[in-house]
């Protein structure tokens, strides 16, 4: 197996049915925040055995509200992401397929267009 072959398969790219990008600041939020936000949701996603590729990030270009995170397919924005935020977020939307409504701030799938959540 080659190494482009091996970082597919540690990814998990095979199996993956979301990608989580984490913007984890330091201009939307404490890098301490986003680091502690980070190291739980791959804690998580190792956990509960999650169909979930990660990617973190060191700027989604929201400079605020941070962190963000992100979950493709789907294009669903989240803000202000806690350890605490993300337990609900993996039980609601990645295992049950529903968003966490009350903390979307934009939803925006890939090829479809742009749905901001209700007012």
């Amino acid at each position: 197996m080659d190494a482009v072959a091996k970082g597919f398969a540690k990814a998990g790219l095979s199996s993956a049915r979301y990608h989580l990008f984490l913007c984890r600041g330091p201009e939307c939020c404490a890098r301490e925040d986003g680091e502690r936000t980070w190291e739980h949701i791959k804690a998580e996603i190792k956990a509960h055995n999650l169909p979930a590729m990660r990617t973190k990030a060191d700027c989604l270009r929201v400079c605020a509200e941070g962190p963000w995170l992100v979950v493709y397919p789907d294009g669903v924005w989240y803000s202000q992401v806690t350890p605490e935020r993300f337990d609900r977020i993996r039980r609601e939307h990645l295992e049950g397929g529903v968003p966490v409504a009350e903390w979307v701030r934009a939803t925006q799938p890939l090829g479809g267009s742009r749905r901001d959540p209700p007012a």
